[in-house]
């Protein structure tokens, strides 16, 4: 298989990769286990990845929870793991709240908050409403991932530090603009941070607002 845009990290459990899967999509290589999280068919070709391990699911709208590309990735072995929300399509090892924690081979991961305060529907309602889904923060070893999930600019994001990995949402109006993910990133202050979920992206004025202590690495 392929990554083009693979980035390797040096953790206490392992040499951990990480590679932007396409729209909010992310996998996670430590070792010989394989972790996902919401992989989506429409923009990835997953007959090119490695069976999963473990799936993580931040929540069930069709852009993050796609039986397309679990028909790939998935054996009798693939545990799955997500917020009440996706009870009613899978099997879950663990359901996880907000403020949940779950530890899986030595990986710990804290469900965090993800939800719309600005951006809502015809109808008045967000989005995506608090507690309907989760972002994630997960732990290796001494390694900490944040992957943020449906999310716009909200207040526990000054709380998720420190972090080394930064994976944030950036796209009008489901998630941020780029002053609120420009935002996201001064908060949350990781050294590395992946623009996910766009459908178009002015690297240019992000790379110079981010500033020289934050490498941005696209998918």
């Amino acid at each position: 298989m392929i990554f083009t845009a693979s980035q390797q990290f040096t953790t206490l459990l392992g040499l951990l990769t990480i590679v932007p899967a396409g729209h909010g999509a992310v996998c996670f290589t430590i070792e010989n286990t394989v972790i996902y999280v919401d992989p989506y068919s429409a923009t990835t070709d997953y007959g090119r990845y490695p069976k999963a391990d473990i799936v993580f699911f931040t929540h069930d709208h069709a852009d993050h929870y796609d039986p397309k590309a679990l028909e790939h990735i998935v054996t009798s072995h693939t545990l799955f793991v997500g917020p009440e929300c996706m009870e009613k399509h899978l099997e879950l090892e663990k359901t996880l709240r907000n403020g949940d924690f779950f530890k899986w081979k030595g990986i710990e991961v804290l469900a965090v908050p993800a939800y719309n305060i600005i951006n809502k529907r015809p109808d008045g309602n967000p989005f995506h409403p608090k507690g309907y889904g989760n972002g994630y923060i997960f732990t290796f070893g001494d390694f900490r991932v944040y992957v943020a999930g449906d999310t716009e600019l909200i207040p526990e994001m000054k709380q998720m530090g420190p972090v080394d990995v930064a994976i944030l949402p950036k796209n009008l109006p489901y998630t941020m603009s780029d002053d609120q993910f420009l935002e996201a990133v001064k908060w949350i202050n990781a050294p590395v941070v992946y623009p996910v979920h766009y459908f178009e992206l002015d690297r240019e004025y992000l790379e110079k607002a981010a500033g020289d202590k934050v490498k941005l690495i696209y998918k």
